[in-house]
């Protein structure tokens, strides 16, 4: 009887110590990591609010979880205890299930690779092109200060606006269409809600019709239609 007894509280003591297992596990390493910090973040609202965190002494490996409703942006960020009071960080787009982050301490933003997320992999994507704008409007800016042309100072000011306005609108239309198919995830809903918000009012209701069910009851998807409740037609 004492050893059934004992067995039971074996069993107890372990079911005790088991950590909770969250809807999303956040897993990976740092390499090169000894001492510091690592926090999971996300926004609410305008600020940035810490749903997990974890020490690290000695080891490079780390495991944070939280409990998501939906596929949301989180960070990972890191405090590297050397008196720097800025932390590096990570976005990366959070789901439920696991997600895996494994990174370099000397490049931790930039050599961070994600898995587990289909909506990171579009993001990544879509980012890609993204930056090929904003490299083709560096290049404007170059061509304007290096040309050596009869025009004016400001008729060649003019044409740079009107060559970056052109830029603005096929970017925006390259993330109408982007996010048009792409309608099942939701990124699609957080393009329409941050990242076409001047863009004709029409179009953004074409996009919002054209979500699946499941993410415009995401959170992405509430804010996007709150947007659009909220405009002046």
């Amino acid at each position: 009887m004492k050893k059934i007894v004992f067995f039971f509280f074996g069993v107890l003591l372990i079911q005790c110590s088991t950590p909770t297992q969250k809807s999303m596990q956040v897993n990976g390493s740092v390499k090169g990591l000894r001492k510091g910090k690592l926090y999971l973040q996300k926004l609410e609202d305008t600020l940035l609010v810490t749903v997990d965190s974890i020490t690290i002494n000695g080891e490079e490996t780390f495991a944070l979880g939280h409990d998501i409703k939906s596929p949301e942006f989180y960070f990972l960020s890191l405090d590297k205890n050397d008196g720097d009071s800025l932390t590096d960080k990570i976005l990366f787009f959070g789901n439920k299930g696991e997600i895996t982050i494994n990174t370099l301490l000397r490049t931790f933003s930039s050599s961070a690779k994600i898995e587990g997320s289909k909506n990171q992999l579009l993001w990544e994507e879509y980012q890609s092109m993204i930056r090929k704008f904003e490299s083709k409007k560096l290049e404007n800016l170059q061509k304007y200060i290096n040309q050596e042309s009869e025009q004016t100072a400001e008729e060649r000011l003019e044409a740079l606006d009107q060559a970056n306005q052109q830029l603005e609108k096929r970017r925006y239309l390259f993330a109408l269409n982007f996010a048009m198919n792409n309608a099942d995830k939701e990124l699609a809903a957080y393009i329409g809600a941050y990242e076409i918000e001047n863009i004709v009012p029409l179009f953004r209701d074409s996009l919002y019709n054209k979500l699946s069910p499941a993410v415009k009851g995401s959170k992405y998807g509430l804010i996007f239609k709150q947007q659009l409740d909220s405009l002046d037609r």
